[in-house]
């Protein structure tokens, strides 16, 4: 078991996170909010408690690399990245503007940024490219990939997912959001792809599905993970698109949708209450 005084650190992290997002979207513009808050435990989890990385160690050969195959969701990872004090919070209010340093996607000339992602399907092969050269090197650096269930239909990943248990890539963890929704709806009524850890399993992976959103069963995983020698791992987070606000989770108008002011005071007061929340398990 983890100590429960990390896990409930890693809640706040996530909460913190999530805070960051919404006042990176602010009022009046198109925002990723709902694939982007069904990262933060996991964003908490790996930046914050498993990965060998920190703004002192952007330049490290040894780091380990995070790359977000489903780039949409970049604003959890310029939060996660802002937290760490890889960059001025100040970027923060400048996102997609043109004198801003965080773009849509992400880009490599954001520091902490691993690979540009942004189409979908990519993420996977530019992550097996680094694993390969990591282990020629005999770098004990991680490969970490977070993909997209809706992305899932993308054939370049599968061409990647071939490869990497051919290849034996052990180095490299990668994680699905299952979410269940996309851009214009339900994935399983757009594109439907059942049984993905079987499908995943007979692609030669190590395959693990966990509740998505449980920092502790996040830790588990990542630690199991690294104990497997002979293939590379999945694991499958199982999230709720959105989670944390009430009027986006699993509402496909909040993939990318805008914040009216109302709905703005709403998202943060919604945040505030769950501030409180793990403040009062705190104290006991």
């Amino acid at each position: 078991m983890i100590d429960e005084a990390v896990i409930l650190k890693l809640h706040t992290i996530a909460l913190k996170l999530r805070r960051d997002v919404v006042e990176m979207i602010g009022t009046g513009a198109a925002g990723h909010l709902g694939g982007s808050a069904s990262l933060a435990e996991l964003m908490a989890v790996l930046y914050f408690h498993t990965m060998h990385f920190g703004k002192d160690k952007l330049q490290d050969p040894r780091r380990d690399r995070l790359l977000l195959s489903k780039g949409h969701a970049a604003l959890i990872q310029y939060a996660a990245l802002c937290e760490l004090g890889c960059f001025p919070r100040e970027e923060l209010k400048r996102v997609k503007k043109i004198n801003g340093l965080l773009q849509g996607h992400p880009d490599l000339s954001i520091p902490g940024i691993e690979g540009v992602t942004g189409s979908l399907g990519q993420g996977l092969s530019i992550g097996l490219g680094m694993a390969l050269a990591l282990r020629l090197d005999n770098n004990p650096a991680r490969v970490y990939v977070v993909m997209g269930d809706g992305e899932q239909s993308e054939g370049q990943l599968w061409e990647a997912a071939m490869a990497a248990s051919n290849y034996k890539a052990s180095n490299i963890t990668a994680f699905l959001d299952w979410n269940k929704v996309q851009a214009t709806g339900p994935t399983g009524e757009i594109f439907s792809i059942p049984d993905l850890d079987k499908k995943w399993r007979a692609f030669g992976w190590d395959v693990r599905i966990i509740p998505g959103h449980d920092p502790q069963k996040i830790i588990e995983a990542v630690e199991a993970a690294a104990e497997v020698k002979d293939r590379p791992a999945l694991i499958i987070l199982d999230t709720i698109k959105g989670r944390g606000f009430s009027f986006a989770e699993g509402n496909a108008a909040y993939h990318n949708g805008i914040f009216t002011e109302e709905i703005y005071a709403q998202a943060l007061k919604e945040l505030d209450a769950r501030e409180a929340e793990l403040a009062a398990m705190g104290g006991h």
